[in-house]
């Protein structure tokens, strides 16, 4: 017979942040984490760190320590060991077979070039696929919609065989594709709760369609808005936006509760703040939109056209 406590844990939502290590965090990565963490701690919930360490060649030398050390800088504890995505290929691989004993990929000899103007790829392949040339593995798509209801975006439906075509699983040099792992780790960890940034929007219709192809749970979705810059552009590596520094932790905390539509507290140290962060957290207060303006917050409205 199962407990009373054990059905109490079972019920428990299971979050998680999952950075790559291909450059610092910045105030963008930081209130991905920070909306997730109180999303899943003010229900009591866990909460996961996962380095998403899949592609060696984009990676930052020593990165991904740092990462680890200014989250644990700024209270945001994890729950359980950290997970590495580069230990766990074999999970990968055996997803892979079991979508190939489905007969639901194949392989791929396309290169770009091939694919120049061409939009998204649909089977049957530009390049024919003979043994012993270079080649990826994707995922057949079906035609028609596949939706979702975002907890804080809303209803979202994307037609995968005309937006997104079929979808690359394992890359031509080897590397497994992100949207492979994100799906396997989230089900073997029991993710039951994804909150992320709203770039990742995009990517989540393909990924349930996946989960459905693998007999996997899909879990809910909630997705932020996206931080822009004072020029309105998003916060990101790519467009160097600046590290954030774990000496100024509570002072960043504080801006990204404000952010996040939260009442900014006024605790000292960083784990005291997340601690009263996380008691008083309200869902319905967060907003669909949101811009950084040097240190000055600005809530846009969405515009009728999102």
């Amino acid at each position: 017979m199962v407990g009373a406590d054990e059905i109490k844990a079972e019920s428990r939502p299971v979050g998680r942040f999952a950075p790559s290590p291909t450059g610092l965090l910045h105030r963008g990565s930081l209130y991905a984490a920070v909306g997730s963490f109180l999303h899943a701690r003010y229900r009591g919930g866990r909460w996961s760190l996962r380095i998403e360490d899949l592609d060696p060649p984009r990676e930052q030398p020593g990165s991904a320590q740092t990462i680890i050390d200014t989250l644990a800088a700024f209270g945001l504890d994890w729950d359980g060991e950290i997970i590495w995505q580069s230990r766990r290929h074999s999970l990968y691989a055996d997803a892979i077979e079991q979508l190939r004993a489905d007969q639901r990929v194949f392989c791929c000899a396309c290169s770009r070039r091939d694919l120049a103007g061409v939009g998204v790829h649909r089977e049957p392949c530009r390049r024919p696929y003979e043994v012993g040339l270079e080649h990826a593995i994707r995922l057949r798509v079906a035609d028609g919609f596949v939706a979702l209801d975002d907890a804080l975006q809303g209803r979202y439906e994307q037609d995968l065989a005309i937006e997104v075509g079929d979808v690359v699983l394992q890359r031509r040099d080897g590397y497994y594709a992100y949207q492979l792992a994100v799906v396997v780790d989230d089900a073997e960890l029991q993710v039951s709760e994804v909150v992320r940034g709203a770039d990742l929007l995009n990517s989540t219709p393909r990924q349930i369609f996946l989960q459905r192809q693998l007999d996997l749970t899909t879990p809910s979705y909630l997705h932020l808005p996206v931080l822009l810059d004072a020029d309105g552009n998003k916060l990101s590596k790519s467009r160097y936006a600046p590290a954030i520094e774990p000496a100024q932790a509570c002072r960043e905390l504080r801006l990204m509760l404000r952010l996040l539509g939260q009442d900014v507290v006024s605790a000292a140290t960083p784990s005291a703040l997340l601690a009263e962060a996380v008691a008083g957290f309200d869902p319905n207060a967060l907003p669909r939109v949101a811009q950084i303006a040097d240190d000055e917050v600005v809530v846009r409205e969405p515009s009728k056209a999102q």
